[in-house]
């Protein structure tokens, strides 16, 4: 056992120090929420014996960050371990390390250093953006057929421009314009496409100098993504090891849906035979630009074949899956979903053979990867060894590909046998006029996060201003693997009674009918808006938003909305703040993306609209096959799911009113529902204590 492994009276007392030079520097009074939060974090981490987790629901204006920081860092110094702090959205990150954390610093007296971590994937990698812009260089390299597209050219650009200059850091969320996927994806790489130092573009990169500065230091901000990639590759890689970590994961209740998304695979099944056509031809020509190295050749030789076996079997897993009963999801997808994730058998078997040619590709491309970083360590003669440092990235790209492939052929393969060992997934195929997608995701990401983050952890901490819902913590607990953590609940300061009302309009449609509800919306969006200066309307699907939009293109608010989709979320939020600094009318429109994370105090937000309750899409196959699951084990799917994951996606969308103590406004809910049907009271009493106006 450390000798400093107990929470000794000296460390207590160097956290309360810390604690009262900070609210003296900042002209605060202690507030009991937040003192309790301390403790019991301090408390937690350095108790004797594990298990050291700790779960705390900590209402808005409890002081969240500053708690848990002065609780864990002097903790963490004193036993040597490295803080890490993961949450689930940018805002969040750049709020703790641009305004927290240094706060902190000046004014508790605490010493200790700091640094954002983000995955590559965040990073421009400026050896691809040369490339991008280099169409002559990548003569008959037709991997990068997104980069050479004429208006992603200008973009890439522009970046070139910004990154140069040093007006853009070369992340990607600093980056103030709306990226496509495919279009960053053609600038950046992952670690089988790096170089390293062998790079020539690696004194400049930011990825690199970004993780010079975490590997110094004691705190470590980052977002929930590179925690699961870090600790599912073993820990280490970015971010410290687990073991030697304290881990505050705030925004906690995006977790779960996180570690889902992570452990997903999927595959695009047309796409992937164009892809297949580029491994060919690219192997080929890599073979002849590094002057037809004899390794290289035996590589190739056979993988023509092996492409087609691979293109043959994918074109037999469409026909199959195309026959399945699709259903439409909106009016640009169908989708089908594999009731228990079981797949048929004839399905199983045409995965099964696409999987087999591509196990032996993805092994090629793995050796290829080998052999130009060999090349680029010296280690073998070359023709032209600079080909292998432009190739590594592309090479890489492939192989990640190649991997992510096979990871889902080989799960719907495999299917039956892992149903009968109890492994639930999700399985579906989605259909767009463009591709079908196959996927399979884990509906039970609990016992991943257990084995994955909780078990190697030093000690844990989840955080939110929404974990329990209806009062209780089971949902989240089983949902993130926190079996044995203890749960805390801490009310917010702030007298909602006196300073916010909730309104709940007697209105004539159903939600569940959308056109009448979305006209009924757009008919009294109008009025509700121009009750105050500034408003946030909120949605709960593109469709609606898209709907609402055009219903209020040609009304006197019109003028004054900005929409989600049109521009960056960045962008949106900097024309609203000026607007409303101006004095100007100015109301965001937005999905579940604005119902969290989204900072607008004062005068910045006086009105939140929420359109609809937040129930999960009934045809999302992940809620689906969750809610499949818990009724064959004689569950109520709706009311132990639906509505708590419902009652915390509500207090969220409600917590972005009231941010300090001073502010002051109005929250309207535009679904009569919580009003009549028999869980509307529980919802409402999971909002905190406004003051009512219902039915009127």
């Amino acid at each position: 056992m450390h000798p400093m492994s107990a929470l000794t009276p000296e460390l207590k007392s160097a956290i309360q120090t810390a604690y009262s030079a900070w609210l003296q520097a900042r002209g605060f009074k202690a507030r009991r929420g937040q003192r309790e939060m301390i403790a019991r974090i301090a408390q937690t981490c350095a108790a004797e014996q594990p298990p050291r987790t700790l779960a705390i629901e900590a209402g808005t204006g409890t002081g969240k960050t500053a708690a848990y920081c002065l609780a864990a860092i002097p903790v963490a110094k004193a036993l040597e371990k490295s803080v890490v702090i993961a949450s689930a959205t940018v805002a969040l990150q750049e709020q703790i390390v641009l305004r927290d954390l240094p706060d902190l610093k000046r004014s508790a007296g605490l010493d200790f250093s700091f640094a954002l971590a983000k995955g590559r994937g965040r990073y421009l990698c400026p050896k691809r953006l040369d490339q991008a812009l280099k169409p002559e260089a990548q003569e008959g390299l037709t991997l990068f057929d997104a980069a050479a597209a004429a208006d992603q050219s200008a973009v890439h650009q522009r970046m070139q421009g910004a990154f140069a200059q040093g007006a853009w850091n070369g992340e990607r969320d600093s980056w103030n314009e709306e990226l496509e996927p495919s279009l960053w994806a053609g600038v950046t790489t992952d670690h089988r496409g790096c170089a390293n130092k062998k790079c020539s573009f690696y004194a400049g990169c930011p990825f690199f100098k970004a993780r010079a500065k975490v590997r110094e230091a004691d705190v470590i901000v980052t977002n929930q993504d590179l925690l699961l990639v870090d600790y599912a590759l073993g820990g280490g890689a970015v971010l410290p090891p687990p073991e030697a970590s304290i881990v505050i994961v705030d925004e906690a209740h995006h977790l779960p849906d996180k570690t889902q998304d992570h452990f997903a695979a999927r595959v695009r099944l047309r796409g992937a035979l164009t892809w297949a056509d580029q491994v060919n031809a690219g192997l080929g020509t890599l073979t002849q630009r590094l002057g037809r190295p004899g390794e290289l050749e035996r590589l190739a030789k056979g993988l023509a074949a092996e492409c087609e076996a691979f293109k043959v079997g994918m074109e037999g897993l469409h026909g199959t899956l195309a026959t399945l009963p699709f259903v439409e999801k909106d009016p640009s997808t169908e989708v089908c979903r594999f009731g228990f994730g079981r797949i048929e058998e004839p399905a199983a078997r045409a995965a099964a053979a696409a999987a087999a040619p591509l196990a032996k590709i993805c092994a090629v491309l793995s050796a290829t990867q080998e052999f130009l970083r060999r090349a680029l360590d010296g280690d073998l003669s070359l023709e032209d060894t600079l080909a292998a440092e432009d190739w590594l990235p592309a090479v890489g790209q492939l192989e990640a590909r190649a991997q992510a492939a096979q990871a889902l052929l080989e799960d719907y393969a495999n299917a039956a046998s892992e149903a009968e060992a109890g492994a639930h997934r999700a399985r579906w195929v989605q259909r767009t006029e463009q591709d079908m997608e196959a996927v399979s995701a884990p509906i039970e990401p609990g016992p991943l996060l257990h084995e994955w983050l909780w078990s190697r952890s030093y000690a844990g901490v989840t955080t939110s201003a929404t974990l329990a819902a209806l009062g209780r913590f089971d949902r989240f607990f089983e949902r993130s693997g926190l079996q044995e953590a203890q749960g805390v609940r801490i009310s917010s300061p702030f007298d909602y009674p006196n300073i916010a009302v909730l309104s709940v309009p007697n209105m004539r449609s159903n939600p569940k009918d959308f056109a009448a509800h979305t006209a009924e919306v757009g008919e009294l969006l109008p009025a509700l808006l121009s009750k105050e200066q500034s408003a946030l309307v909120l949605c709960t699907s593109w469709r609606q938003l898209r709907g609402l939009a055009s219903a209020l293109v040609d009304t006197e608010a019109g003028a004054a909305i900005q929409v989600q989709g049109e521009r960056s979320k960045q962008a949106m939020l900097l024309a609203h703040h000026e607007r409303v600094d101006a004095g100007q009318p100015s109301y965001l429109l937005g999905l579940a993306s604005f119902a969290e994370g989204v900072d607008l105090p004062g005068d910045y937000c006086r009105h939140v609209v929420v359109v609809k309750l937040p129930f999960s899409v009934p045809d999302d196959p992940v809620d689906a096959a969750i809610a499949e699951l818990a009724e064959a084990q004689g569950r109520n799917p709706f009311m132990e799911i639906s509505v708590p994951d419902a009652a915390m996606k509500l207090v969220q969308a409600c917590g972005r009113l009231i941010r300090n103590e001073k502010d002051w406004g109005r929250i309207t809910l535009l679904d009569k529902r919580v009003l009549t049907h028999r869980y509307g009271q529980a919802l409402l009493d999971s909002l905190p204590p406004f003051r009512r106006e219902l039915g009127v």
